[in-house]
């Protein structure tokens, strides 16, 4: 790797040259079993802002430190969301078929756009974000809840995550698109694709385009009460290409994050007993125990990616007009200068990076939030009894650059 392929070199402010060769993979083997000793190594090592690789030796820099990243998320005229300013990709270093192409990539959708541009095509996914929430996502969460649960529950014995919440936002989410039933487990499977990298990113993703392409086709020829129609119909004028992207934005974002929190929310609930009897007495309620995991494990731990727009500084290390910035919410949320003590409580703080922050933060929380909170009342109500079939020092995690997720919840259940 040559010094054009690295983020700028630093020699102070605890942020020493990039281009060395022991800059740090964000994927690989070390990355894939325990992402937040590495975050805690690169703060130790660098501060609040530490040079890494991405997939393909691609220079990033990863942003740790709380303060660092609501600065990034917040000034979108110093760090856009622009990747057509990339200067990597911009100058053939990054090739069209990179992995990191569907998730860093420049789409015609407004997460890949700041001003004008991007309010105008927030505001048709947020009218019509508000307009399905009011239309019975807890009626279609309850559903799909007892669905899945009506497959294990003369069993005695489940697994959380492979049969409840790897599937369950992807259902309601069809429900809410406008889509057949039976594409939710294929779009589901995909989108875990993109969100993982590698080889078959790329073929996922558009197989994902493919089917939201004959949805936004469909639904111009047969409107009714949906996500899609709405974004077609919306007084933005929104184009065929707009439309899919926007499509496949809130489909891949929406499930994902749901999936993984609902799968960390119940870990929690199960592992901890002091949640589980704060929840049965009602002294707890659900809003309050997803909020912690938002903070100890947010479903998206490392967010793509903003570009410099000139030459500053950031946690002591000079950026460059086109370097890639990639946000560590995870590590931000364990930021010892914010949070010195991480196992006390965050009770009452909404102030996590979970979802974001500045103009970009994501717009369907709370509709995220009504699935989950929805999911483990209904699973909760079904299943007397439930409880961890193994210790729960058993339970393991799978991390990507993006996401670190739960493998498995095992549990047993009065039948």
């Amino acid at each position: 790797m040559n010094d054009d392929q690295t983020p700028s070199g630093a020699t102070g402010g605890g942020c020493p040259v990039a281009h060395g060769p022991g800059v740090t993979r964000l994927y690989g083997p070390e990355a894939a079993t325990d992402p937040h000793d590495i975050y805690e190594r690169l703060r130790k090592e660098h501060g609040s802002v530490a040079p890494v690789l991405l997939e393909g030796d691609v220079p990033a820099w990863l942003v740790l430190g709380y303060r660092e990243n609501r600065r990034v998320l917040d000034n979108p005229l110093q760090f856009s969301r622009d990747s057509r300013i990339w200067r990597d990709f911009r100058d053939g270093r990054v090739e069209e078929t990179s992995p990191l192409v569907p998730m860093v990539g420049w789409r015609p959708d407004c997460v890949s756009q700041d001003g004008e541009p991007h309010r105008r095509l927030r505001g048709a996914v947020t009218d019509n974000l508000y307009a399905v929430a009011g239309r019975g996502i807890r009626r279609h969460a309850t559903h799909f809840a007892n669905k899945q649960i009506d497959a294990f529950a003369d069993t005695g014995r489940a697994d959380l995550v492979a049969d409840f919440a790897e599937y369950l936002p992807m259902l309601v989410l069809t429900r809410v698109f406008g889509l057949a039933e039976q594409e939710g487990r294929d779009l589901a499977e995909s989108s875990a694709q993109v969100l993982k990298g590698g080889a078959d990113a790329l073929t996922h993703n558009e197989r994902i385009m493919g089917i939201l392409g004959e949805l936004a086709s469909r639904k111009r020829r047969e409107p009714g009460s949906d996500f899609t129609s709405g974004l077609i119909e919306h007084h933005s004028g929104l184009d065929e290409d707009e439309i899919v992207n926007h499509l496949r934005l809130v489909l891949i974002t929406a499930h994902t994050m749901t999936s993984n929190l609902l799968a960390r929310t119940l870990q929690l609930v199960l592992t901890d007993t002091a949640w589980l009897s704060g929840l049965v007495s009602g002294q707890l309620n659900l809003s309050t125990l997803v909020e912690e995991v938002m903070w100890n494990h947010p479903p998206l731990a490392v967010l793509p990616g903003r570009f410099a727009t000139a030459d500053l500084e950031l946690g002591g290390c000079p950026v460059k007009e086109g370097d890639l910035l990639v946000l560590g919410l995870a590590a931000g949320n364990h930021d010892p200068e914010v949070r010195p003590d991480s196992a006390v409580s965050v009770q009452g703080n909404a102030s996590h990076l979970a979802f974001s922050a500045g103009p970009h933060e994501c717009p369907a929380q709370n509709i995220g939030q009504a699935i989950i909170e929805t999911a483990i009342d209904v699973l909760l109500h079904r299943l007397p009894g439930l409880r961890l079939a193994v210790s729960p020092a058993e339970l393991t995690s799978t991390a990507s650059t993006w996401e670190s997720r739960l493998d498995s919840l095992p549990v047993e259940f009065a039948v």
